[in-house]
């Protein structure tokens, strides 16, 4: 605890204090610039403001910023701490909101106690935000300023305290019913708890068709009893006048309970004593009602969820809000009222029973999650919630007649969501997550290079592998002591070094078996592992690593044919290739192949495309490729050259694989230019869709177009990602910055782990 206390305050005060700022949207280097974004020329958006306050949206951040505003009464699990204490949390709620949906935030933290005075402050600073999320304001208070704000502003209102755990308990319900084949309207419930949370989750419920009488709900003070004096509107709902005292009693035939109370307080007993396929929501965080493993010995047929991340079925808000919100937002709906609530339960709930990306898999160690007693609800790293629940929730807006400014166009909509946040980063994130569930032994071939080191050192200091430096060891220590990097944890292997001569003679051994009758000698091989890139890819074939990275120091080319050699190509395939993922104003394009292939014929690209399909897929994006080159569908009726490569290359494809969306042979605006193109070549498979993956005709326009774009500073990158070799080995360009080189250590771990599970699962069959 000390060590996470220690890691926790570093955290918020390394570098500048806190967790979020402002930044900048519009240009302003120039004086041109200045003079518009405030004096003379602001004050033009101001007269049309004032003529139309809803013009604010359009000329203001208004339209994307949320307030997340606490008195700090109820923080987390830490009670009433007061507002300044709180703003760690909010400002925390407020990097959420960012980096799952775009939405941008000001925490307000409110130095008030008093429900009316509370609400007359953040009544007065309303006009700022498009959306106010209030957060850790204890009951009963809250309810009285949420239900006020409500009525009082013409802006989405919620406390998520309340709704968030509401709807994203109810989706839970809502499957967990359907696997324990119960309707809701005949279930009976317990509910331990009767603060905020356990209130809203209650009232949700209700809609959903649970039957009032049949829910008991206790407090600290037992069942709460219609006999009992002084009980707030908000207990008096679901006051009983049945014979029930105690929650030992109460738990007696229950098909559910839900408990956001206190820990510990479920025995075994009162498990067993439930209904059939009980369900059984302890979400008191971090210890909750009854422990995970009290609650699976107690009984075979229980479901059960908590609000904690190291066990199944976690219920946790941030698959819920940072999507309300959205959209909210995007509709300038006027509040966020139960159709919009409903829709989110229904939305995520069905995200459930959806095939799981493998991105998502590989995130959190799992070999598949499937529907079911253990996946319930959807993970927060599930890049899909960001369309699913955003649209279902717009749509009510727009139902429920609370949207300003409807959707027409869903399709569109779609497309922005995805391609309105720096994916890049967000996909890394997701990335980094699954690497550190599972960190593996990464080796950086080019150890004597100091962007290498300060890559390595952040691979170990973020916990997403273990780092092997391949180099002279004093050359290394020298540089970590310059540089006054700690060298815990890193693993430093020179491969010329006395030390390791027995090793090299077995990785010479090796490597003359399997190329002896390709001319090389034994000789030969045991000179080729002196050098660095062959001696980390022989640890990766014998299992001394995990995956290798190999750095600048070596000729790319030659690099390239050793993995060949030594790690081999996928079987099915005779070629490999390498994509960069880069993510520009337009979306996210994926481009192949910008590493490995100087001189493609028809069966490469083939390859190729096949590779890059799968690729994409496991980014958790639906591949539609087009086939580039300088013509458009025979235009250049030449039968010899780049276009009639890339004409045969289609050709197989359609041929052998029909599923795929996938033409060609096209220029790149074509590709791009979806309207342009449909309108033009209407008879293509790409018709009605959205390229997102481009196949290049050769390395040389692949490479060319891949760094122009990123030498122009339009785009965001990862790359280049090895696609096809039988092991995880990865390729640093001469130009890498150090966090290229970090964000490719991610990659080559998370290979890793889907190389391993492959294994795994081969093995078991």
């Amino acid at each position: 605890m000390s060590n996470l206390k220690e890691q926790a305050l570093a955290y918020h005060a390394n570098g500048k204090p806190g967790k979020i700022e402002v930044i900048p949207t519009k240009p302003h280097s120039t004086q041109t610039d200045l003079g518009l974004a405030y004096t003379p020329g602001v004050a033009e958006p101001c007269r049309e403001i004032e003529k139309d306050n809803n013009k604010a949206y359009d000329y203001t951040a208004k339209g994307n910023l949320v307030a997340v505003i606490s008195n700090g009464t109820a923080v987390l699990g830490l009670g009433d701490i007061g507002a300044v204490a709180g703003k760690p949390v909010m400002e925390g709620k407020g990097l959420l909101f960012k980096i799952y949906a775009g939405v941008d935030v000001f925490d307000i933290e409110v130095n008030e106690k008093d429900p009316k005075k509370f609400c007359d402050i953040v009544k007065g600073i309303a006009p700022t935000f498009g959306g106010i999320n209030l957060e850790d304001i204890k009951a009963p208070e809250c309810f009285e300023i949420e239900e006020t704000l409500k009525k009082e502003l013409n802006i989405p209102v919620m406390h998520d305290d309340q709704h968030g755990t509401a709807i994203i308990s109810s989706a839970a319900l809502i499957n967990a019913l359907d696997v324990a084949g119960k309707k809701i309207d005949e279930i009976h419930a317990v509910v331990n708890g009767a603060g905020a949370a356990a209130i809203a989750c209650t009232n949700l419920y209700v809609s959903l068709g649970i039957k009032r009488e049949n829910i008991v709900m206790l407090d600290s003070k037992g069942v709460i009893r219609k006999d009992r004096e002084k009980l707030t509107p908000q207990k008096a709902v679901y006051a009983t006048d049945r014979d029930i005292h105690t929650l030992e009693e109460a738990m007696k035939g229950a098909d559910l309970f839900l408990g956001l109370s206190k820990p510990n307080i479920l025995t075994k007993e009162m498990l067993q004593s439930m209904a059939k396929n009980p369900i059984v929501f302890a979400l008191a965080n971090p210890v909750p009602e009854v422990s995970y493993d009290v609650a699976i010995s107690s009984r075979e047929d229980i479901i059960f969820a908590t609000g904690r991340s190291d066990y199944p079925n976690q219920v946790n808000n941030v698959i819920g809000f940072p999507y309300i919100f959205r959209g909210a937002l995007d509709v300038r709906a006027t509040e966020i009222n139960e159709h919009m609530k409903h829709a989110a339960v229904r939305a995520i709930a069905e995200l459930a029973r959806k095939p799981v990306p493998e991105v998502v898999n590989i995130a959190y160690n799992s070999e598949r999650f499937s529907y079911g007693r253990n996946y319930l609800i959807p993970k927060p790293l599930d890049p899909r919630l960001l369309t699913d629940v955003s649209i279902a929730v717009a749509k009510a807006a727009v139902e429920s007649g609370v949207a300003h400014k409807p959707i027409t166009d869903w399709n569109a909509y779609y497309d922005k969501l995805r391609d309105m946040m720096g994916y890049d980063n967000k996909l890394m994130r997701g990335f980094t997550d699954m690497a550190k569930s599972a960190p593996k032994r990464l080796v950086f071939t080019d150890g004597e290079n100091i962007k290498s080191i300060k890559a390595a050192v952040q691979t170990l200091t973020e916990g997403v592998a273990k780092p092997i430096l391949l180099g002279n060891a004093e050359v290394i220590k020298d540089l970590f002591e310059q540089e006054s990097l700690s060298m815990d944890g890193i693993t430093i292997i020179n491969p010329r070094s006395a030390e390791e001569n027995d090793r090299r003679h077995k990785f010479a051994q090796i490597y003359c078996e399997e190329n002896g009758r390709k001319g090389v000698t034994l000789p030969q091989a045991y000179d080729e592992m002196f050098r660095r890139d062959r001696f980390g890819m022989m640890l990766l074939k014998t299992g001394a690593a995990d995956a290798v990275l190999v750095g600048n120091h070596s000729n790319m080319a030659d690099s390239i044919e050793t993995a060949k050699k030594v790690i081999g190509i996928r079987k099915d395939y005779n070629h490999f290739g390498a994509l960069h993922i880069v993510s520009t104003k337009k979306g996210v394009y994926f481009l192949a192949d910008t590493l490995v292939n100087s001189d493609a014929n028809a069966d490469t690209l083939v390859d190729i495309a096949k590779l890059t399909h799968d690729a994409v897929k496991f980014f958790a994006f639906d591949p539609v490729m087009a086939m580039l080159s300088y013509s458009n569908f025979g235009s250049d009726p030449k039968t010899t050259g780049c276009a009639e490569t890339v004409r045969q290359a289609v050709k197989k494809l359609h041929e052998q694989y029909p599923e795929f969306v996938v033409d060609g042979e096209m220029q790149v605006n074509l590709a791009i230019d979806d309207k342009h193109r449909d309108r033009k070549y209407p008879f293509t498979k790409l018709f009605g869709k959205t390229v997102n993956t481009l196949i290049f005709p050769s390395l040389s326009a692949a490479s060319t177009t891949c760094h122009m774009l990123l030498e122009m500073g339009v785009t965001e990158n990862i790359g280049p990602v090895q696609m096809g070799l039988n092991k995880p080995v990865h390729f640093v360009e001469g130009d890498s910055s150090i966090h290229d080189i970090f964000k490719l250590a991610v990659i080559a771990v998370v290979d890793a782990i889907a190389q391993e599970k492959k294994e795994q699962s081969a093995n078991a069959h």
